[in-house]
């Protein structure tokens, strides 16, 4: 392997690699799903980009399915909103996290999306007159679509969703395949995720099934050029050997990935094997920085051995799948927190509860009072309500720290409008269509796009501004924990998911029994989207429309988590 060095005319040669088409980095997986293939891929991500180069990161998910935007949080996990209003598999989450970077909605790629601009195309006559075909028509559309995403990066990683062996992998395979023979075979490297069981009933880590992971790739005329093993323990000398000759690998480019306690820990784990100059390696590129690791490292310190650690209870419904419990649905939620507590050296126990544990039990509410901070999360439809409700109201009246994200923020102003302003009959247009006091409610552009039944991707999606009121507890929270997100005329841009909002109507009378609503949006129609909540008189009781979990980075956390955990601190 070269020495590598940084040159004088490093700048010079990245503008001129920059106008061109990157390096690609493919990302497959075999064996099993759920392996951590997003997680490998974000920490190689994060690696190439601590040497110096841009990067961004393509998810290519073989689902017919337009977007993630109609599955259930139960069938795919979180559906992961972009800045520019995507609805997306949550690995972009993952990216965007290790990243610490924005990463557009283009860079989701699915097999509803290249079916249907083909046959779009072909309806419109671009084709002119030719018969339509898996190749090349269908071929071609990925690539272009594929480059699109990658256009401007020095190097682009592309994700390919499911294991190898899946028959909807086969068109995106065979597409990389066919970029590989138009740049070169020095411009694309492939990389595959294999996992390596160890039977409970032999106690020995099995390397078969990547042997046969490898063998399916190689039927799409693919061998890889790094293998990641993962595992519950480090891959012994043994299985390394074995996989080495088995599979025509060379040892060193075989890597460990064992179970972690956190998965911020795997870009440390890669880079002490190496991994990231081994890539350079490969792609004849040199070192244009050298890495620093230690704030990286202090992070995961405090993520694995914190000072002190918070209780956090989570009231959500997205939680049960047959006999196994899915806390996937709240993933940002989570990892929000952990970057919260990583920055202050603070451990944070999570408490996952189901919102219908509260209604079949009420005097289970108690259990609360053990917690440092209660978070009601986004969702939708009337399953566990009341029990959110609950909660809300206990946090509330017991004087501990809420925060309320999305629903979170829409049951809040319920739980005030029935208990402290008496409208008994209190709700949301979404669960009750009937109700005599809908403080949530559809306006009216929504109300024609359900009529029409026209749910794919049109809700208030992305990016949206807030104008928030200087004074309040809110405002005050954004101006001490981040200056960078409030800009000097008082707004906040926060990431959106839902067609519910708090209707216009009660909002002075709300306002008079004391709930602070600190930010707003104003429509070009003059319409105002009530945006923030907040309690005067309570430690802290903050509700927000969007979805601030989209918006929180490791090393770069968002306010509002920052200032709900400072909150918990203060209890007990």
């Amino acid at each position: 392997m070269p020495i590598y060095h940084k040159n004088k005319n490093t700048e010079q040669s990245k503008v001129i690699m920059n106008t061109k088409l990157p390096r690609f980095i493919v990302v497959a997986g075999g064996v099993i799903s759920g392996v951590g293939k997003g997680v490998a891929t974000a920490s190689i991500g994060k690696i190439v980009k601590e040497y110096g180069y841009s990067v961004t990161v393509i998810k290519i998910d073989p689902y017919i399915n337009y977007d993630a935007g109609t599955l259930r949080p139960t069938e795919h996990g979180e559906v992961w909103v972009t800045e520019d209003g995507g609805e997306i598999d949550q690995d972009l989450g993952t990216y965007e996290r290790f990243l610490d970077q924005n990463i557009p909605k283009k860079n989701n790629i699915t097999t509803g999306q290249i079916y249907k601009t083909v046959i779009d195309k072909e309806r419109r006559g671009e084709y002119l007159g030719q018969t339509v075909q898996f190749i090349p028509h269908i071929i071609d559309e990925i690539i272009t679509r594929i480059k699109d995403a990658a256009l401007g990066s020095d190097i682009a990683i592309v994700e390919v969703g499911g294991t190898v062996g899946d028959y909807e992998n086969v068109p995106f395979l065979y597409a990389l395949k066919a970029l590989e023979r138009e740049l070169g075979a020095d411009h694309v490297l492939y990389m595959l995720v294999t996992y390596l069981p160890v039977p409970g009933h032999i106690h020995e880590m099995k390397t078969k099934p990547t042997l046969q992971a490898v063998r399916l790739l190689g039927e799409q005329g693919i061998l890889p050029d790094f293998i990641i093993c993962r595992s519950h323990v480090p891959l012994d000398h043994i299985r390394r050997k074995k996989i080495e000759e088995s599979a025509h690998i060379r040892s060193d480019c075989i890597i460990a990935a064992p179970d972690v306690e956190s998965v911020y820990e795997m870009p440390l784990i890669f880079e002490n094997q190496d991994l990231g100059k081994k890539i350079l390696h490969h792609f004849r590129l040199a070192v244009y920085t050298q890495p620093e690791w230690q704030q990286w490292k202090n992070f995961v310190k405090h993520i694995i051995h914190p000072e002190k650690k918070r209780r956090i209870a989570i009231i959500g419904k997205y939680q049960d799948i047959g006999d196994y419990s899915l806390t996937d649905s709240y993933i940002s939620i989570y990892h929000a927190l952990i970057h919260t507590g990583a920055s202050v050296g603070i451990g944070i126990d999570i408490e996952w509860i189901n919102a219908q544990d509260f209604e079949r039990h009420p005097e289970t509410l108690d259990r609360l009072a053990q917690c440092h901070g209660i978070i009601v999360p986004g969702g939708f439809g009337s399953s566990g309500v009341e029990g959110k409700i609950a909660a809300i109201s206990y946090a509330r009246t017991h004087t501990i720290p809420y925060l309320g994200l999305c629903y979170g923020m829409q049951l809040a102003v319920i739980e005030f409008a029935r208990n402290v302003c008496q409208l008994t009959n209190a709700h949301t247009s979404e669960v009750d269509a009937h109700t005599l006091c809908p403080v949530i409610t559809l306006l009216p552009v929504q109300e024609t796009v359900l009529h029409d039944s026209n749910y794919g991707g049109t809700m208030r999606l992305g990016s949206w501004s807030a104008s928030i009121k200087p004074g309040t507890k809110v405002h005050n929270l954004y101006k001490m924990f981040s200056g960078a997100w409030l800009d000097r005329n008082n707004v906040v841009h926060e990431r959106h998911r839902h067609r519910y909002e708090v209707n216009p109507e009660y909002v002075p009378f709300l306002e008079e029994k004391g709930l602070v609503f600190s930010g707003k949006h104003v429509r070009a129609d003059g319409t105002q989207l009530m945006e923030f909540v907040e309690l005067a008189d309570h430690p802290f009781f903050v509700g927000v429309q969007a979805h601030p979990e989209f918006k929180s980075r490791m090393g770069n956390p968002h306010p509002l988590f920052s200032a709900f955990i400072a909150a918990a601190c203060r209890q007990g």
